[in-house]
């Protein structure tokens, strides 16, 4: 038997009353959530979405591409030490929205979309293959020892003259440094223009989409032992930005395939070799524990420089240690060795 006041009969009647009571009370506001904190979080997670879903490419063995051409004295010794992700986006208190709330900053991969469309647009004379691409840069490499530790060779300035032939050629190029002139001579049957000699036509053969120029990067690029597939081709890129002259449009879709690289970056102030400021591009390779940073003017967008250091410490070395930094000061096409560009031969 029920207790008096207790049952079926006062379950019903207290419902009742909530609903009438939940009537009486005015709507919950709808949660009016900031315009630029939300698309700032729904761009980070969709760019984690975005790297999960979207691993590198497949690539099939090949020879490994060959870094720039430093002096001697600067290649890095074959010792057992390993030297050489989503686009990240933060908020900075730069500028305030409407609602004053920070603003996301700019990802890698608008900013190079944006120097993109700048390569696109440049004006490149085409190389003949009887003619030379000139490069003035400023650099300086580390010498690496066996204990991690590694000592930079002071900034010197570097001349180089690349042949433009095709077909397999014995001299690929002339050097001119401290004051010296040295010929970059191939053994055997010569090299052909390819990936380990890039000429302005065999550039100009690359695919323009650029997925399909990402994977034909992949099939051409073998990481050294103790380094990320990614990287090596990361700094494959770069080193087909430094010393050549590259085709307006393969310059574009060059850029375009970087932001599809998983763990690209873009930093706010990044600094040249020869001391410029500009706005950087890097990737970490967390296997090697080391970074590579590419440099571009702020205003002209145009390519500068990058430059390689430790993110950590390895036995002796420290994180940080610069271990080669580059500039470009000058480019053109000329005719002859030893010609720099609006000048005659010397």
């Amino acid at each position: 038997m029920n207790a008096a006041g207790s049952g079926p009969v006062r379950t019903g009647r207290e419902e009742a009353e909530r609903e009438e009571l939940a009537r009486l009370l005015p709507a919950p506001a709808e949660r009016d959530v900031p315009s630029e904190p939300y698309l700032h979080h729904k761009d980070r997670l969709m760019q984690h979405i975005d790297d999960d879903q979207n691993p590198a490419p497949a690539a099939a063995p090949a020879r490994p591409a060959r870094r720039r051409l430093l002096r001697p004295a600067l290649l890095m010794p074959a010792a057992g030490l390993a030297l050489a992700g989503a686009l990240a986006v933060t908020l900075t208190g730069g500028g305030e929205s409407g609602n004053g709330s920070a603003q996301p900053r700019e990802t890698a991969a608008v900013l190079l979309d944006r120097i993109a469309g700048v390569a696109e647009k440049t004006d490149v004379k085409p190389v003949r293959e009887d003619q030379l691409v000139y490069v003035k840069s400023l650099m300086a490499g580390a010498e690496l020892k066996e204990d991690g530790s590694s000592k930079l060779d002071p900034l010197h300035e570097r001349e180089i003259w690349k042949s433009q032939i095709s077909k397999p050629v014995i001299k690929i190029g002339l050097i001119h440094e401290d004051g010296d002139y040295f010929p970059l001579n191939e053994g055997g049957p010569g090299t052909p223009a390819g990936v380990h000699r890039p000429t302005y036509l065999w550039l100009s053969s690359l695919p323009t989409d650029p997925d399909a120029l990402l994977q034909e990067l992949y099939r051409m690029t073998e990481p050294e032992e103790g380094h990320e597939k990614a990287q090596a081709v990361f700094d494959l890129i770069g080193d087909l930005l430094s010393e050549n002259v590259m085709p307006p449009e393969n310059a574009a879709a060059i850029y375009k395939a970087a932001a599809k690289l998983p763990g690209v970056k873009r930093v706010d102030d990044a600094v040249d070799a020869a001391g410029r400021h500009g706005v950087g591009i890097t990737r970490t390779d967390k296997r090697a524990s080391t970074a590579t940073e590419w440099v571009f003017d702020r205003d002209s967008l145009a390519f500068l420089g990058e430059r390689r250091y430790r993110t950590e410490a390895i036995g002796a070395g420290k994180k940080g240690d610069i271990l080669e930094k580059f500039a470009v000061l000058e480019r053109g096409i000329v005719d002859a060795y030893r010609e720099r560009p609006g000048a005659t031969t010397k």
